[in-house]
């Protein structure tokens, strides 16, 4: 029965070479000639030897491991929803399919540093960042930091790092010319808190179809908010807008927002959509089970999930810095 080699320096002592050559032919390092490198890879094979992950991953200087960066504290707070969840679930799998890992990272306020640390302690190679988490002096941390990283949400345009994000110019126009088409001119957004910039585009996709179709933009009809409780949100800026005029239709930021805006119609004793159309954003499971069955904008949030995991790494293994936009699709059921 072949005995089981336990260390490198075992290996060494058979093959006859130092340690160093054994790590490198065992890490198929081109610096070591084919006839050695084979040899040392048959004696390792002949005697079970298994080298250590943690060990490899560290003499190559890489973690394999890709920290998913969520900020605990933000204007308003912000807590996952259905979305994100599919989101991560899409960032997992993707990395998985890749060699890597994941990581949750989760800094506090005061924490402007972390990114370095994590690098430097090589537990993690980059980062991938859901956008609703990260205000604009949190991204600037990031970019000065020096890490590589891919952003969820926001459109980078530039060099400074990577973006998957939604249509959201797009989608907010759809949405708003859809119900335009169906007759709607009192159309409200009713949309997350003002500085997020998916949340700027989508409002700017609503005011230009406003704009096109000769309808004026009334900003009493435009409501921000929290992330946080984003159905009980939703329900009291349409409730306040419906008891301070007539409105025909909602645009929102999420199906969470639109499931709230139904609520607030039907608690006026008013119909959807027969008084007042509601427009979703995302497509979640359940927004085919809501009641009414959602109209809403399609974002594929497991396949966003999987294109950040293979930005980040395509960055990470080419230095390539990148920004993918997927396109806005509108999804027609019964709520609009």
């Amino acid at each position: 029965m072949t005995s089981r080699a336990q260390t490198i320096s075992d290996i060494a002592r058979l093959a006859g070479v130092s340690k160093s050559t054994v790590s490198r032919a065992l890490n198929d390092s081109p610096l070591i000639g084919q006839e050695t490198k084979g040899r040392i890879q048959a004696i390792a094979e002949e005697h079970h030897f298994e080298l250590n992950e943690p060990a490899r991953r560290l003499s190559r200087q890489q973690s394999n491991v890709a920290g998913l960066i969520m900020f605990g504290k933000t204007p308003g707070g912000y807590s996952p929803d259905l979305f994100m969840l599919e989101l991560m679930g899409g960032i997992a799998g993707g990395l998985h399919e890749q060699g890597y890992e994941l990581l949750m990272v989760m800094p506090s306020e005061e924490d402007s540093d972390f990114a370095r640390r994590y690098l430097a302690s090589g537990r993690a190679d980059g980062f991938i960042v859901l956008s609703p988490s990260c205000t604009p002096e949190r991204l600037q941390q990031l970019v000065e930091s020096g890490a590589p990283f891919v952003v969820w949400g926001r459109h980078a345009g530039g060099t400074q790092f990577s973006s998957v994000t939604g249509d959201n110019i797009g989608g907010g126009r759809v949405a708003t010319e859809y119900l335009l088409e169906t007759g709607r001119r009192r159309i409200a957004f009713v949309g997350g808190p003002e500085w997020a910039p998916e949340i700027q585009d989508r409002r700017r996709g609503y005011e230009q179809a406003l704009a096109a179709a000769g309808v004026g933009i009334d900003d009493a009809l435009i409501v921000h908010t929290p992330w946080v409780d984003a159905e009980r949100n939703a329900a009291v800026a349409v409730a306040q807008l419906l008891d301070e005029g007539e409105i025909d239709a909602v645009v929102t930021n999420s199906d969470r927002y639109a499931i709230g805006a139904i609520d607030a119609v039907r608690s006026r004793r008013l119909s959807v959509p027969e008084h007042v159309a509601v427009v979703g954003y995302d497509d979640v499971a359940i927004a085919a089970f809501a009641s009414p069955p959602l109209t809403t904008i399609r974002q594929d949030g497991a396949l966003a999930g999987r294109l950040l995991a293979r930005t980040l790494v395509q960055q990470l293994q080419t230095g390539a810095v990148t920004d993918v936009v997927m396109p806005a699709e509108l999804v027609v059921r019964e709520s609009a």
